[in-house]
């Protein structure tokens, strides 16, 4: 008698947070990134080819961390996510992370359509080419990466990051 696969919550998360034209991929990558709770909340894993290029992308959340996290602590989270797309992507050439917050928008506001008002902002964003070992990821993104100066002050000074 066959019995059936109880899916896990990882592989629930990774097809619900999946996007992109290779879903499959993004699926791969989050079944194995949904394993662990990492500190910011990861809220999107992204795969789109085009012809032979294969950039994925990893979203997560700049606020309520899940515990206090330094920003060294921050930046080694970035660079495992990073390598988990990677191991999980092999085909992949480039992975992009960056963290949002919300924005808050008034009543009555339209937040989608052509006329939509944003309703987060990038506050944290890397871009790391395949190939790049942990220490290259760390120091890029201690130097090249984008960081919002004043979410960086609130997001680590108490290891809680607060909604600016």
């Amino acid at each position: 008698m066959a019995k059936a696969h109880s899916a896990t919550v990882a592989e629930l998360d990774a097809n619900a947070r999946a996007a992109g034209n290779r879903i499959d991929i993004a699926e791969r990558i989050g079944e194995g990134v949904f394993r662990t709770t990492w500190a910011a909340q990861v809220s999107q894993i992204s795969a789109n080819a085009l012809g032979k290029h294969l950039i994925v992308g990893i979203r997560v959340w700049g606020v309520k961390f899940h515990h206090p996290v330094t920003r060294q602590e921050f930046l080694a989270e970035v660079a495992s996510l990073i390598e988990a797309a990677f191991a999980a992507a092999p085909e992949a050439e480039e992975v992009d992370l960056w963290a949002s917050v919300p924005i808050s928008v008034g009543k009555g506001v339209i937040v989608s359509g052509d006329l939509a008002k944003p309703t987060t902002r990038t506050v944290f964003s890397v871009s790391v080419r395949r190939g790049e070992t942990a220490e290259a990821i760390l120091a890029k993104s201690a130097s090249t990466a984008f960081w919002d100066q004043e979410w960086e002050r609130s997001a680590f000074k108490s290891g809680l990051a607060r909604n600016p």
